[in-house]
């Protein structure tokens, strides 16, 4: 059985007495992309700095096709490690043309034919001769791309590298490279605080959060099946309905929920998405009756409601405890302020977490 191109196992690092990476391990396997997501200051660029060599963890291990690359004693120096490195900052040398910034460091006989390749690959043939100052920041990213898949790195490591970009290039220039990446065949670890981006790129995502993984897992599998609340609420929006268990089911004025496994007496958190909120008009004073889908109708009164573009965010005060609970609509519906609606919840799209814990049900 081949291992995995990237091996990282319980890799520990302190600064001043803080753990900012806390016995993080993962794979990455050939012409895989793995994204670690997370919010600022989380430790995932900590750890992409160790694993490219730039920083020395104080416990743990790297293994690149299943050589040691790194441990608390070995350390294979960055150069010899044969890892690419991408960031926000394309860091192209501005008195060299572009093909020259692609060939740099390279050298011997297919030099030149594969600075052509590649720049075939990411479409920037035809600036060849061009200096960065005269490319735009797109052009400068793909330009960054073929210089560091140059040398033919077993792992591209990329940290942010398209947080420079505005909003309607960023898209493009991501599939761009991921197209490029995977016909490569590079091993690629990613790290964003964006989920969007993890969504659209990752074949796996890793979640973390105060310098652990807290999650791993297909994007479908990993926004479906969130470990915990916070995991969702990284993801999306979320609406909390708060309740307690009794003989696993949780009383709410929506009607009960299922909690299999969780302790009588526990407090816990139910989560919905805006989009899965369903909202019924009210009918002289009554709502719809109940269905085991969605369970009871509660009635709020709304509070606002906005135009989003492909849908509509619309906020009610809920009856049963003055709370605000906000559904999302496709398309135009905007209903005034004041206007009572009766809302439900769909079973299959909601989770329920014990209250502080980070174990799911659903």
């Amino acid at each position: 059985m081949q291992p995995p191109r990237l091996e990282i196992k319980n890799i520990v690092k302190d600064f001043g007495g803080r753990r900012v990476v806390d016995d993080v391990s993962l794979t990455v396997s050939p012409g895989q992309v793995t994204c670690l997501l997370g919010p600022s200051g989380c430790g995932k660029s900590t750890t992409l700095r160790i694993i490219a060599g730039v920083e020395m963890q104080d416990s743990g291990t790297i293994h690149v096709d299943g050589e040691l690359v790194c441990d608390t004693i070995f350390r294979l120096p960055p150069e010899g490690r044969n890892i690419g490195l991408m960031f926000q900052d394309f860091a192209l040398f501005p008195h060299l043309t572009v093909a020259q910034n692609v060939g740099f460091g390279l050298k011997g006989p297919g030099s030149a034919e594969r600075v052509q390749l590649l720049l075939d690959k990411v479409g920037m043939a035809r600036h060849a001769r061009d200096y960065p100052h005269q490319l735009s920041g797109g052009e400068q990213q793909r330009v960054a791309l073929a210089r560091a898949l140059a040398p033919k790195p077993r792992i591209m490591l990329m940290d942010e590298p398209f947080s420079g970009l505005d909003d309607r290039l960023r898209d493009d220039i991501r599939d761009e490279t991921l197209d490029v990446l995977k016909s490569e065949g590079t091993a690629v670890l990613l790290v964003t605080h964006e989920p969007g981006e993890a969504m659209r790129m990752a074949d796996e995502i890793a979640l973390m959060r105060d310098g652990k993984i807290v999650q791993r897992g297909a994007p479908y599998n990993i926004y479906n099946a969130p470990t915990d609340l916070n995991a969702a609420a990284f993801f999306s929006d979320i609406n909390v309905i708060h309740g307690k268990v009794e003989g696993a089911l949780t009383d709410t004025p929506f009607g009960q929920f299922l909690a299999p496994g969780v302790p009588d007496g526990t407090d816990v958190d139910i989560v919905i998405r805006p989009q899965h909120i369903k909202i019924e008009f009210d009918r002289a004073g009554r709502g719809p009756s109940p269905t085991p889908s969605e369970g009871t109708a509660a009635r709020g009164v709304v509070e606002r409601a906005r135009f989003m573009g492909p849908s509509s965010l619309v906020e009610f005060r809920m009856d049963f405890d003055n709370s605000i609970l906000r559904a999302v609509v496709p398309s135009v519906f905007l209903p005034k302020p004041g206007m009572p609606l009766w809302l439900m919840i769909r079973r299959d799209r909601c989770f329920v977490f014990p209250s502080g814990q980070g174990t799911a049900t659903s």
